[in-house]
């Protein structure tokens, strides 16, 4: 496995992300090679923390503005980014990317830091890796917040994910910044495409991006269909507070918060929102609403 680091120097200059760097290491079990991943780490050390995990093409960049209101609110906020993403390193490899090694890799990091009493905030992968990670460890997590994403198994293949799907395996030059402005409702200023374009100073650094699209188990022939079955079978058992907040203008994951709200018992009952003006990436659209949002859950 020949793996990737984007310079220090890549993210000179980034407005609005002032966080200290903090690394973990972790080792790949099929290969013995160490991966550095990156996460920020803010507030008091010893404050329950919240879990903030992104998708794709995304790094933790998207949850510079959660960052403020929820460590004001006493939180620990903890943000990694994903291998292949961000300040984390990059195998060059698309073969290197499964599902079954995000899972493996991130549970190592979870479990390596022995975070506990956590209020998860996934959205996208964060959410296909992450509600695997409470599937894992049911008892490391207090509470959840999903947000445009899901744990699907077999099915789920739609107009809109084979235009990106397709537009993914094609496109010659992977446009990171273009796509997650594409996902968002409001217009992404130049510098902030530009810190989402930073972490992948070529084509090299993006096999992960580009291999994840391939990755998502719509149909019964694709890999991880059996693991995440066995993942909703103990989350139909999760009966700690469960919250949607799917957006309205993300054709991608509409509606998926229905199987959330009637398959896992803690999500009967609690106040689930539409962000209203949100796009795919409604982190970038409704970021105070929604660290509005996740102090309110903690604290009722």
């Amino acid at each position: 496995m020949e793996i990737l680091r984007t310079p220090e120097a890549a993210f000179a200059g980034i407005a609005d992300y002032p966080f200290a760097p903090h690394y973990s290491d972790v080792t790949d079990a099929a290969t013995g090679k160490g991966l550095r991943i990156h996460r920020i780490d803010e507030g008091p050390a010893d404050a329950a923390p919240v879990l903030l995990l992104h998708g794709e093409p995304s790094w933790s960049y998207l949850y510079r503005k959660f960052v403020g209101p929820l460590t004001a609110a006493g939180h620990r906020v903890v943000a990694p980014d994903l291998v292949g993403f961000g300040k984390s390193d990059k195998p060059a490899a698309r073969g290197d990317y499964t599902y079954e090694r995000h899972v493996e890799w991130m549970s190592d990091w979870l479990t390596g830091l022995d975070l506990n009493n956590i209020t998860l905030f996934c959205q996208d992968w964060g959410g296909l890796i992450g509600l695997r990670l409470v599937a894992a460890f049911p008892d490391r997590f207090a509470r959840l917040v999903i947000a445009n994403t899901g744990l699907p198994t077999g099915t789920g293949w739609s107009e809109g994910f084979d235009a990106w799907l397709n537009f993914s395996q094609r496109v010659e030059q992977f446009p990171v910044g273009f796509v997650v402005n594409g996902g968002t409702v409001r217009d992404l200023s130049p510098a902030e495409i530009a810190a989402y374009d930073a972490p992948f100073p070529d084509e090299s650094y993006k096999e992960g991006a580009r291999q994840f699209p391939t990755l998502v188990p719509v149909t019964p022939e694709h890999a991880s269909v059996a693991e995440n079955k066995a993942a909703w079978a103990v989350l139909e058992a999760f009966d700690k507070p469960v919250l949607t907040c799917f957006s309205d203008k993300d054709a991608v994951t509409a509606g998926g918060e229905k199987a959330i709200i009637d398959r896992i018992p803690g999500a009967r009952g609690q106040a689930h929102t539409i962000i209203a003006g949100g796009g795919h990436f409604l982190q970038e659209d409704a970021a105070e609403q929604l660290a509005g949002i996740i102090n309110t859950f903690i604290a009722a």
